[in-house]
């Protein structure tokens, strides 16, 4: 009778623990509609470190609007981290002349000037629509996921379709040599 009593609280504990254990460890990136009561990180760029200028006589006119030396500039650092001429970035503006072809080409049926927009209010109208009734749920959930399941591509399937069409696919595996 005791070893039967110690089994149950034991069995209860570790479904306790289970339970406990499922309800922990959201995955927040995956999350679609998580309230956010702060800035979002990874939106805010640090600003580089002050540097006392060269000479206090002869500093810049302040311009409104105008960068700062301390701003950020990510693309300019890759440049610089590459080896490259950061002030080619500045000089260039525009399409290349190189791109011109490929960008004519891309906008021939026209170019929606705001798609990013456009496409954020697809994207919520659709996860809208997806998650009606998603609401209550008694384990989590990856509703990154359940909403957008029917997009994704299976590439073992994939690299399949493209063997029986005759295309080589030296990089990936069959599906049973996992």
């Amino acid at each position: 009778m005791q070893r039967r009593t110690t089994m149950r609280r034991m069995t209860t504990g570790l479904c306790l623990a289970v339970l406990l254990g499922a309800c922990s460890g959201k995955d927040g990136l995956r999350e679609l509609n998580t309230p956010r009561n702060g800035p979002d990180e990874f939106r805010v760029l640090p600003a580089k470190p002050l540097q006392a200028p060269e000479s206090y006589t002869f500093l810049p006119v302040p311009t409104p609007g105008a960068a700062n030396l301390t701003d950020q500039n990510p693309d300019a650092d890759a440049v610089d981290a590459l080896g490259g001429n950061a002030a080619s970035l500045q000089a260039a503006s525009g399409v290349p002349s190189r791109d011109g072809a490929v960008v004519n080409y891309s906008s021939r049926y026209g170019v929606t000037p705001d798609i990013r927009g456009v496409l954020a209010e697809a994207d919520a109208d659709f996860r809208k629509r997806k998650g009606r009734f998603t609401g209550i749920r008694i384990v989590p959930v990856d509703r990154y996921r359940q909403a957008y399941e029917v997009y994704a591509l299976d590439p073992f399937a994939e690299s399949e379709r493209f063997r029986r069409a005759g295309i080589l696919v030296p990089a990936s595996p069959p599906r049973n040599a996992q």
